[in-house]
């Protein structure tokens, strides 16, 4: 079993990485594996509508996102960490993840991230954590995530690490969150083992409000 953790900042070491290993280590106390990926500090660069991704099933461009997919399809389960800035999740945060899941959906691969549990947390100084969850809970909700939640929304507060340690009830959110992620991954295997197929997934309809 192992979870695999995104970090959408551009400090490698910095809050929402602080956030993201107290979540770790939890995850690790429960018996799962995990993994740190940071999509590092060059700028990702948005999809580009190409369409590429439907024939080549990757996406043609660079930026770590093809690298992240090949460990999701070993992955059950998820946690995308993001900065917030202007109350919004950051702008390569936001661009990975619309390129990785447009492109895996696209290209027949949604069963790489579908049923699998997921979850976001915001970092913040202050201000813009909850609208940067509610825009980073649309690429689970629209894959058939079970989206992971915890005693309060998703955030830690801090403008540097060191205040992310002072934030004994944001810590407190990340290690109960971790718990519920560990419990729901298990749930899984424990599906797995007594026989107990996922539902199997429908056409996807596509319409327009036009006509």
């Amino acid at each position: 079993m192992k979870v695999l953790l995104l970090n959408g900042s551009p400090n490698q070491e910095g809050c929402t990485y602080m956030a993201l290993k107290e979540v770790e280590k939890i995850l690790q106390e429960e018996g799962i594996e995990t993994e740190i990926f940071w999509i590092g500090k060059k700028t990702v660069g948005g999809c580009i509508a190409c369409l590429k991704c439907k024939t080549e099933k990757r996406c043609v461009l660079e930026g770590g996102v093809n690298e992240f997919r090949e460990l999701a399809k070993s992955a059950d389960g998820f946690v995308f960490g993001t900065p917030v800035h202007f109350a919004a999740a950051s702008g390569n945060i936001t661009s990975f993840l619309d390129r990785l899941f447009y492109s895996t959906g696209v290209s027949g691969q949604r069963e790489i991230f579908r049923l699998k549990p997921g979850a976001n947390i915001a970092i913040a100084r202050r201000g813009g954590t909850t609208a940067a969850l509610d825009q980073l809970n649309k690429y689970q909700t629209y894959s058939e995530m079970p989206l992971v939640s915890s005693s309060y929304w998703n955030m830690v507060h801090g403008a540097r690490p060191e205040q992310v340690a002072e934030d004994k009830e944001g810590l407190h959110t990340m290690r109960v969150l971790a718990r519920n992620m560990a419990y729901l991954v298990k749930c899984q295997e424990a599906c797995k083992a007594a026989g107990l197929d996922k539902p199997e997934a429908e056409p996807k309809e596509w319409t327009n409000f036009i006509r």
